[in-house]
């Protein structure tokens, strides 16, 4: 019977969540690297031996860490992206005379064909890419060049670029999002961007339908309609239909438009869901009632979905990359909260269970299907 495996990253330290495909029975390892924040864990799509961390602490700096055994152990890698080769200096060389200085990783995301090849996405906001499992990285300058960047302001947790989509099957496209520039993409492999901001509407900044500073939170798609696009955003959920051409609101009856996570069903692709939260200055749910929404119509109408998730007194949290949906035929969805609860369903959002209770802040969860 196929497994799934979680991969948690936390305030202090990683988790590695193992099940058969029952998603019943849970067997938790870690914490790898505890005590060090850890932004994100991410498997590659090619080898589900091979996993990537983000690795971070504010007296070393970053480090990049890589298993080839499911998460068993752990390798530091791409020292060498540091200036003159000296690891913990928050700085990855760029090429240029001087290091760019940045705090984090936020996101990974691994070639869907070569487990070696995978993008990160950092803080301030810039893509990097390596071929090599790692060991090396290289910026693809043509998102921090473009115009607008001189523009490009942070948002409440930083200027990062928090993520990656890959088109399934055109390898020279490539979706991203930045707090708080907006979204970027790119059709000829990172050399030039286009942003992808057409539709959206900010308040609090001096032309609210700018070509860029947006403070989108996540984007999401089906490999199977890449050209349908998903967008929490800042105040609005939105969608796509073009690329990211242009985008309409499709918050509709969402208690709030307010959240972080975005996502979409292994096998509907009009099945998404979000986690609405209060307020951006209020980050808890509304009412103190832990709701997980879902939309069957891609956005057009919302149910709440609350079986085994508490209902009064909650005031927790749920992160833009702490929200995962596996492959099963029974499609699995399961995220991690601030208050260091990962819940899960085995019935597409129905019912829920609590994995774990009582981890750190939880700030990343992703879902590998095993054979």
């Amino acid at each position: 019977m196929a497994g799934v495996r979680l991969l948690v990253g936390t305030r202090k330290g990683a988790f590695v969540l193992t099940s058969d495909g029952k998603r019943q029975d849970w067997q938790v390892a870690g914490p790898h690297f505890g005590g060090w924040e850890v932004y994100h864990v991410k498997g590659s799509p090619a080898d589900p031996d091979r996993l990537y961390a983000a690795q971070s602490g504010g007296w070393f700096g970053q480090v990049i860490q890589r298993s080839d055994d499911g998460g068993a152990t752990w390798t530091p890698v791409g020292n060498d992206f540091t200036y003159d080769g000296v690891p913990g200096t928050h700085q990855w060389y760029d090429g240029t005379p001087h290091p760019w200085e940045f705090a984090r990783v936020w996101h990974f995301e691994p070639s869907l064909s070569d487990p070696d090849s995978v993008y990160a996405g950092v803080e301030d906001a810039a893509l990097f890419r390596t071929t090599d499992g790692g060991q090396t990285w290289h910026e693809l300058p043509g998102l921090r060049e473009h115009g607008s960047g001189p523009s490009w302001q942070p948002g409440a947790g930083g200027m990062c670029l928090h993520t990656i989509l890959l088109h399934p099957s055109d390898p020279e496209r490539i979706f991203v999002a930045i707090s708080a520039a907006g979204a970027f993409r790119t059709d000829d492999a990172g050399k030039t961007w286009l942003p992808i901001n057409r539709g959206l509407k900010s308040e609090g900044i001096p032309d609210p339908e700018a070509e860029v500073g947006h403070c989108v939170h996540r984007l999401a798609m089906h490999p199977s309609r890449p050209d349908v696009l998903f967008m929490q955003k800042h105040w609005d959920v939105m969608r796509s239909d073009d690329a990211g051409a242009t985008w309409h609101e499709i918050s509709g009856n969402l208690p709030t438009d307010f959240g972080f996570p975005i996502g979409v069903h292994a096998h509907e692709p009009d099945t998404i869901y979000v986690v609405p939260i209060k307020s951006d200055s209020e980050h808890y749910p509304p009412e103190g009632k832990l709701r997980v929404y879902r939309s069957r119509s891609g956005g057009d109408d919302w149910e709440p979905l609350t079986q085994g998730l508490p209902q009064s007194n909650c005031y927790v949290n749920v992160l833009r990359d702490a929200m995962a949906i596996d492959t099963l035929d029974s499609c699995g969805v399961y995220f991690g909260t601030t208050g260091g609860q990962v819940y899960g369903s085995a019935d597409a959002g129905d019912s829920w269970m609590p994995i774990v209770r009582d981890l750190p802040a939880v700030l990343s969860v992703e879902v590998q299907t095993l054979p």
